[in-house]
């Protein structure tokens, strides 16, 4: 019996997944056994699929398996990692980062990065991020922030988002593909400046694995900035 054109799909999905973390192409992300195992199945559940050092959920040391709701608190520690799955979004937080998420009706719709670099892809709905004074509106995209004493760093690796802050006489459209336009956002005198910057510290191969993990493809072809950290 032919196999529905989405289950075929799925498959592949999960093979090149996989390949990719066999290869050793996804650092900092590289897959566990648990998630090697859920995705080869096809049902991976949501939650904390992956930690690496210290992590917590509302201050609770948090491990893979540990359940997460989108209106909790997740931080990571010095030389750690998680990766989560919320529903039809994934993150992949690195060291150092602590950022809350709040919903509307169920459905994530606000994340406060406090502190760190956070790596998502957001199923097609409205999801507001809150990064120091700036104010990301998105929907459905892969994006990119690390926030630092003074600025904030944002890619946005495809899709559509808004961006406003202070002093801004109307919020910066922007659109993307394929990591087209990074911003370095700074505060000057009251007044938020964006300006242009490199592709820094994410990668394709991330973005290809947060996708599997909620069944979907970002819509580039994978590989083309594989040596960025």
């Amino acid at each position: 019996m032919k196999r529905p054109v989405h289950e075929g799909l799925d498959c592949e999905r999960r093979r090149l997944v996989t390949r990719l973390a066999a290869a050793g192409a996804l650092g900092a992300a590289g897959l566990s056994g648990f998630i090697s195992r859920a995705l080869a199945k096809g049902d991976l559940p949501p939650g904390i699929h992956q930690v690496k050092g210290t992590a917590t959920v509302n201050g609770r040391p948090a491990a893979s398996g540990t359940p997460v709701t989108p209106r909790d608190r997740i931080a990571t520690g010095p030389g750690s990692s998680a990766v989560l799955v919320v529903r039809d979004d994934a993150f992949l937080v690195r060291e150092n980062t602590s950022f809350e998420m709040a919903e509307t009706g169920g459905v994530l719709s606000r994340i406060l990065i406090q502190s760190g670099r956070v790596l998502s892809v957001f199923g097609k709905k409205p999801v507001v991020i809150k990064a120091a004074n700036a104010t990301i509106g998105i929907r459905g995209t892969g994006a990119y922030v690390e926030v630092d004493p003074g600025k904030v760093y944002f890619c946005l690796c495809y899709g559509e988002a808004d961006l406003d802050g202070p002093g801004m006489s109307a919020p910066k459209r922007i659109k993307t593909t394929h990591h087209e336009s990074p911003l370095v956002i700074t505060d000057r005198g009251g007044v938020m400046a964006a300006d242009p910057a490199a592709v820094v510290n994410h990668t394709d191969d991330e973005l290809v694995m947060l996708e599997a993990l909620v069944g979907r493809e970002p819509p580039f072809t994978p590989g083309a900035y594989p040596s960025l950290r």
